[in-house]
């Protein structure tokens, strides 16, 4: 029974383009693809990853599948980092509505996919965020405004062929720079939310990075682990900010100066770098 529903559901949900592109190049003093720079929390609390999938003893979060290869380990709950994540083949499951239930609609589709196809489940899964409406990638998300994409990943991108599978196409992301919070507690739009307001105090705490594309969310966890153990990222995409112009030229008096007394006009400040982390 509870198939059919979610089978119904799942014919009732509109689908939509490809997932928006990721940036097109690393940014400057961004991580190497598959490194994490801890922006915020303690350097030394990491999380374990093996074969099997990773563990952060300190905390009590368990990863139970494998994450793909050269995936920068999860991001521990309430730390910030800079990642860089390589590229890394998904199956796509594209809709607009509501993305908790999208969750549940999105999964039977892509889980039958890895399954005819014998390719075995990883962690995370993620979720793509394209909201509706005039708006920052930071801004509180309307969880029934807007459209989404569900994803699986493939171990390795030499798995299978690209291309579509009915509603499931599998496609080649490229490289991504984002700036992630790790999160505990339960998925779905009001963790996300959570997590995009701490994100937004730590952007307006420096002038380094800024955000450059909408929001993404990983879940790590199936539906065997306790809601409140459940472990995830709140992610956005980012850039380098650009560099302040410099001041303009120190104009002079209005009026002639007298000739004995014309003073050298004032020299233009140097324009200051971006510093690299």
């Amino acid at each position: 029974m509870l198939i059919a529903t979610l089978a119904f559901l799942a014919s009732t949900f509109q689908p939509v383009g490809d997932a928006p592109a990721a940036a097109p190049a690393r940014p400057e003093g961004a991580p190497k693809a598959g490194e994490s720079v801890r922006l915020v929390g303690d350097a030394a609390v990491k999380p374990v990853v093996t074969a099997e999938g990773a563990t952060l003893r300190d905390m009590g979060m368990v990863v139970e599948a494998p994450l793909p290869a050269g995936y920068p380990a999860p991001t521990p709950p309430g730390m910030i980092e800079l990642k860089t994540y390589p590229v890394v083949r998904r199956a796509e499951y594209s809709a607009k509505g509501s993305t908790n239930f999208g969750m549940n609609v999105g999964f039977w589709p892509l889980f039958n996919h890895i399954k005819d196809r014998d390719i075995a489940m990883t962690s995370p899964v993620e979720m793509d965020y394209r909201p509706e409406g005039e708006r920052t990638p930071l801004d509180p998300m309307d969880d029934a405004n807007g459209s989404w994409t569900m994803s699986f990943l493939y171990r390795t991108t030499d798995l299978g062929p690209t291309g579509e599978d009915g509603r499931i196409k599998v496609v080649d992301l490229p490289e991504l720079t984002v700036v992630s919070i790790g999160m505990r507690g339960g998925y779905g739009m009001g963790t996300v939310n959570a997590g995009l307001e701490q994100l937004r105090q730590w952007f307006n705490s420096q002038d380094q990075w800024e955000p450059a594309g909408n929001p993404r969310g990983l879940n790590y966890n199936g539906p065997q682990v306790p809601m409140r153990n459940k472990w995830s990222e709140v992610q956005v995409p980012v850039k380098r900010k650009a560099a302040k112009p410099a001041a303009e030229a120190t104009k002079p008096a209005a009026g002639p100066a007298p000739a004995s007394a014309a003073a050298p006009a004032a020299e233009a400040p140097k324009q200051g770098t971006v510093g690299t982390r």
